[in-house]
Formats: structure tokens, C-alpha cells, sequence
């Protein structure tokens, strides 16, 4: 074997074993990554709930339940999680909507309104709440005509919704669009070709691969409305027992130095959030179990 050649079949260093995609890795090992990881969502999340749950332990039992079953707060939790559920659902319909008319058509001006699904998210959601009660409110541009019509959509829970839904839109839209976009249309071809109609296409071809987006556009779309304060102040009149949100109750306890019955309430709505999401996480995980079998 020639010199060049003994050159070439040596093993490489460790050095450049390194460079070319061998045990070095861009970022840190595994366990400084891992400790910087925990180091930050301890800061971030698990430290202020924490703190928010040993308020709570400073009232007793009995004033516990007083606090988070009065009936204005009862009437603010079915009023909060029930909007945000209805919201949520019809954004899921539209949202779905939306994503397919950006993914599978082209048209003017689709930069536009492409542009214009991510609007919730830069746009202050008090300036939300103003321009919703500028055009549904009795004088406003849409709700002069419809309220001669008995159609009131400000000032009551109906304002809530439409406002929850407004927030809610983009998480659905951008959940969804990306996995419609990696989609292969093949398979709808193929479908279409042995006979199938465009329901059947939809219903057993498309809706199976972009369920689990669906249900994780929801389950956002749900956790932002539940805790939306802002946008929802403004159109929703705000009235106890009829149109008061719970975060807007949790507002008014600290306004009052009620500290502990306000994260008593807060506590509530954490352990029910988190608990529907929970439900959401294992439909999603027996979705993708499902089409692992399949």
C-alpha cells in the first residue's frame, strides 16, 4: 500500500470526526440543555403557579368553597367556559375554512388575507374590544341595523362569544394550514377515481390526517378565550350574573384586597383548564394511535 493510500484509510481524529457530523452536537449536552430547560420553565410557569396555589392554602376549607362557588362566580364560570367552548367550535369550522382557501386556492390579494389571519395576534386586545363595540354596539355601524331587528350582539354574552371568537380565529388557521399544505392531493385523486364522492374524500381521507391538528387548534383556541380579559370588557357590558366573565370577578377581588379569594377563583380555572386539556392531549395521542394501526 502506498503512502497516499495508508494516508487515506487512516481513521479520522476525534476533532474531525466532530466537524463532520460525528458526537458533537451544535448545542450542549443533553444534561445542560435539559437543566437549562428546567431552570426556565421553572421561572417561567412553575413558580408563579406554585405561588399561586400556597395563596390559595391560606383560607380554610369552608372559605375556600365560599369563595369559588358563590352564585355570581358559578354564573361567571358557566358564562366564560361555555363562550369560550362555543367559540372555540366555530372557529374550528371557519378556521378549517380559511386554512383550505389559503392552502388550496390562488387569488388577488391572498398575501392580504393571509396577512390579515394573524391580525388578533398583533393587534391589543382592548383595541379588539373597542373596534367589535364601534361596529356592534346600538349606535355602531352593524348594530344600528340590527338591533331595530331584536339582534343584540353587544352588551351580552353574546358580545363575549363574538369576541372570543375574534381572538381565537389565527390559533385554528395556522394549526391547521401546514399540515393541509404537506397533505399529498394524490390520494384524494385516487379516491376520486374509484368512485368516491367529495364528502367521502373529505370525511375518510382528509379528515383523518388533520384531525389532531383540529383538536390542538381547538384546545388553543379554548386555553386563549378562557383567560381573554381585554378584547372582552369592552362588548360584553360586564353586567353580574348575566355577562361578567371570571377573569374580570378575579379583577374585582383584587381591586378589593381579596387576594386569596382571588386565586382561590384563579386556582379553579386553572385545575378545569388544565384538566380539558388533558382530555384534548389523549384524544390526540388515541388519534394518532389509531392511524398508526390503520
Amino acid at each position: 500500500m502506498s503512502a497516499s493510500a495508508a494516508r487515506l484509510a487512516a481513521p479520522l481524529p476525534a476533532a474531525a470526526k466532530g466537524s463532520r457530523g460525528g458526537s458533537k452536537r451544535v448545542l450542549p449536552g443533553f444534561h445542560l440543555t435539559l437543566g437549562y430547560t428546567l431552570l426556565y420553565l421553572g421561572l417561567i410557569v412553575l413558580i408563579p403557579l406554585t405561588a399561586l396555589v400556597f395563596k390559595t392554602f391560606t383560607l380554610s376549607w369552608d372559605q375556600f368553597v365560599a369563595a369559588v362557588s358563590s352564585p355570581r362566580v358559578m354564573a361567571s364560570y358557566r358564562l366564560t367556559f361555555g363562550a369560550s367552548f362555543i367559540a372555540a367550535i366555530v372557529n374550528v369550522f371557519f378556521g378549517l375554512l380559511v386554512a383550505w382557501v389559503l392552502v388550496r386556492y390562488t387569488f388577488p390579494g391572498k398575501k392580504i388575507v393571509d396577512a390579515l389571519v394573524d391580525l388578533p395576534f398583533a393587534l391589543p386586545t382592548a383595541v379588539a374590544g373597542i373596534s367589535l363595540t364601534a361596529l356592534l354596539a346600538g349606535n355602531g355601524w352593524i348594530g344600528q341595523y340590527l338591533e331595530p331587528l331584536g339582534i343584540k350582539l353587544a352588551f351580552n354574552p353574546n358580545g363575549v362569544v363574538i369576541a372570543l371568537i375574534f381572538i381565537g380565529l389565527p390559533f385554528v388557521v395556522r394549526t391547521v394550514q401546514p399540515v393541509l399544505e404537506d397533505t399529498e392531493r394524490e390520494l384524494e385523486e385516487a379516491a376520486m377515481c374509484l368512485g368516491a364522492t367529495r364528502w367521502q374524500t373529505f370525511s375518510r381521507v382528509i379528515l383523518p390526517a388533520i384531525l389532531p391538528a383540529l383538536l390542538t387548534g381547538f384546545a388553543m383556541a379554548f386555553a386563549r378565550a378562557v383567560g381573554e380579559y381585554g378584547s372582552v370588557i369592552f362588548i360584553a357590558g360586564n353586567m353580574p350574573m348575566v355577562s361578567e366573565i371570571t377573569p374580570l370577578i378575579i379583577i374585582g377581588k383584587l381591586e378589593q384586597y381579596d387576594y386569596a379569594g382571588a386565586t382561590a377563583v384563579a386556582t379553579v380555572m386553572l385545575v378545569i383548564s388544565f384538566a380539558l386539556l388533558l382530555v384534548i392531549n389523549a384524544l390526540q395521542a388515541w388519534q394518532r394511535k389509531t392511524q398508526g394501526v390503520a
